[in-house]
């Protein structure tokens, strides 16, 4: 029987699935996705139950507060700023505006899983590069390159570039191609000199920084991210964005986000601290544990990341698992911290290799 015609390219992008044990009804320990440990702060709550009354009325499809908001925040004009339901959609977006027959996008890789997948549904070519460093990123660009993704600490490894390599690879981009700094995870970062992309903004119009609330801020659950770039670059994007995609209890969530964030950022300290607890902890168990500027840790478990996986699971934590590769793990409160290291240990005890 003759069923509907959907794009062939779907046949080959997998669905994405939450890590085992998430979403049970007895959880697992989360530290699979990345997210702040911390419950909400009551003037966060409280922001949320007054805008909650207005949710009769579509949200303000400009997101003008939040905007203004950022754009005082981060020291730029307005029409610098634009907001949308996380920083993938904006990523998807920017995919979008790239996307024609031909062109190309090219990331360092391992990195973000979704850079591919949005890749292919925008219909551009991948150009995954696995030699490290950004030197080697920079000498893949050619004439079709339209985009150059870099997430920066990188996902899921926490691999840092610095101030002086950063603009050493920007030096080297051709101004017709785009080169988008993801910045999700920057607040965790305790690199000495090191500088976001943000304070290069000014100089390079072909450059765009994306920056998320699900993390640091801890509002994964109201999907809200932005992006900062060039007035003409954004102008267009706004195009491409989806129409009244942040709610506007995420809106009003995010300017409150804003005014508590050296309450929040303070949090994200403990959680810097609890990175190097456990880091210290895994390598002096045996394990190899690269630094990580971000709020998880990387282990490259190669061939026996499937295994180690699956322990976790079954000790009642829920980890990524990146099969042959390696198994990231999220930086979480003290006594999820303390579960997932017993756990490993017990695994390196009964015979696992690292």
């Amino acid at each position: 029987m003759a069923s509907p015609r959907l794009r062939a390219v779907l046949d080959n992008i997998p669905a994405y699935r939450p890590t085992d044990g998430v979403y049970d009804a007895v959880p697992a320990r989360p530290l699979s996705a990345n997210e702040s440990p911390d419950d909400p702060l009551p003037e966060l709550r409280a922001a949320i139950a007054a805008a909650a009354t207005g949710i009769n009325r579509y949200p303000d499809p400009g997101c003008a507060g939040l905007t203004r908001a950022l754009a005082r925040r981060h020291h730029v004009t307005e029409d610098r700023v634009l907001v949308g339901a996380g920083s993938v959609a904006l990523l998807q977006a920017l995919f979008q505006a790239v996307g024609e027959p031909g062109a190309e996008v090219i990331y360092p890789w391992r990195s973000f899983e979704l850079y591919p997948v949005l890749a292919d549904l925008a219909g551009v070519r991948s150009v995954p590069v696995a030699r490290p460093g950004l030197a080697s990123l920079a000498e893949r660009i050619t004439p079709d390159t339209r985009l150059v993704l870099v997430c920066n600490p990188n996902n899921p490894t926490g691999a840092f570039a610095g101030g002086d390599e950063l603009r050493a690879f920007l030096d080297r981009v051709p101004p017709t191609c785009l080169v988008v700094l993801d910045e999700a995870y920057f607040e965790y970062v305790r690199a000495p000199g090191a500088r976001s992309g943000l304070e290069l903004l000014g100089t390079r119009p072909n450059l765009v920084v994306t920056r998320t609330f699900s993390k640091a801020y801890g509002l994964a659950g109201l999907r809200v991210g932005y992006l900062v770039g060039d007035p003409a670059i954004v102008e267009q994007l706004g195009k491409v964005k989806l129409a009244y995609s942040v709610s506007s209890v995420a809106q009003h969530a995010a300017i409150t986000a804003l005014d508590l964030a050296d309450r929040l950022l303070r949090r994200v300290d403990a959680t810097v601290a609890e990175r190097t607890r456990l880091r210290d902890a895994l390598t002096a168990g045996g394990f190899t544990v690269p630094d990580s500027q971000a709020n998880f840790l990387w282990l490259p478990l190669a061939g026996r990341s499937a295994e180690f996986g699956r322990w976790c699971t079954d000790a009642g934590i829920a980890v990524r698992t990146f099969d042959g590769e390696g198994v990231r793990v999220s930086v979480g409160g003290g006594g999820d911290n303390d579960a997932f290291l017993a756990a490993a240990l017990r695994w390196r005890a009964d015979g696992g290799a690292v």
